[in-house]
C-alpha cells in the first residue's frame, strides 16, 4: 500500500494541468503582451531542437507578429507579404545577423542557439520594429489583453521569466520562484513600464 501510495504521488508530481497565469503591472493593472516562460526546479539538461519552424514575416511595413517567442534551437523564417523590399537585421549580442535586401522569402532559415531578447530592425524603413525572445523552456507564451496565459503544465516548482519591451533596459528580464500547485495564479511586475513611442508607417516610399 505505501508503495502504490508513492507511486500515486510521483504520478501527480509529474501529471499536467492547464494553469492560468494572470500578470499585473506596478499600477495593479493587468498587463498584456509580456513574454513568460517557466523553467522547473529540476533543470531541463539538454535544449530540445523545437520541431516546427517559427515565423517572423513582414506585412504592411511591420514586423509580424510584433513579438515572437522561440525555443532555444529553433529556425525562424522571415517571409515577406510585402511587395516591396526589405533588409532585416539585428545588432542583439544574443544573436547578430543581416538579411540584405529581398522581396518574398530569404532560402535559408535562421538558427537561434541562444537565449536572450534579439531586436529586430529593417535598413529601408525605420520605423520597423520586432522582437524574437529566445528562451530555454517548453512553457511559454504572451499574455493576451486581459493580461493572462494559459499553459498545460505539470505540478511543481518552477522559475518564472518574464520580459516586456517596456522594460528600461530592453535586453533584460526578471525572475521570481513560484510554486504550481493550482488551476490559477498570479505575477506583478517588479520593473516600471516606459511606454514605447509608435513611428508612423510611410506608405508611399519606393522601396
Amino acid at each position: 500500500m505505501k508503495l502504490l501510495s508513492i507511486i500515486l504521488l510521483m504520478l501527480l508530481a509529474f501529471s499536467s494541468q492547464a494553469v492560468t497565469l494572470t500578470v499585473y503591472n506596478q499600477s495593479q493593472q493587468i498587463q498584456p503582451n509580456v513574454v513568460v516562460w517557466l523553467h522547473p526546479k529540476t533543470p531541463i539538461i539538454e535544449p530540445r531542437q523545437p520541431e516546427t519552424k517559427f515565423i517572423m514575416g513582414q506585412k504592411d511595413r511591420q514586423f509580424t507578429p510584433h513579438i515572437l517567442v522561440v525555443e532555444q534551437n529553433g529556425l525562424v523564417d522571415f517571409p515577406n507579404a510585402d511587395s516591396i523590399m526589405h533588409h532585416v537585421y539585428s545588432f542583439s549580442k544574443s544573436k547578430s545577423f543581416e538579411l540584405k535586401l529581398y522581396r518574398e522569402q530569404p532560402q535559408d532559415p535562421i538558427k537561434f542557439e541562444q537565449t536572450g531578447v534579439v531586436e529586430l530592425g529593417c535598413n529601408i524603413h525605420d520605423w520597423m520594429l520586432g522582437y524574437i525572445v529566445v528562451v530555454d523552456s517548453p512553457y511559454y507564451g504572451i499574455t493576451d489583453e486581459q493580461g493572462q496565459l494559459t499553459l498545460d503544465i505539470p505540478q511543481g516548482d518552477y522559475t518564472l521569466t518574464a520580459w516586456h519591451e517596456g522594460f528600461s533596459d530592453i535586453s533584460s528580464t526578471e525572475s521570481q520562484q513560484i510554486i504550481v500547485n493550482s488551476d490559477t495564479t498570479r505575477y506583478q511586475l517588479k520593473q516600471v513600464l516606459i511606454p514605447r513611442i509608435a513611428i508612423g508607417v510611410d506608405e508611399y516610399d519606393d522601396y
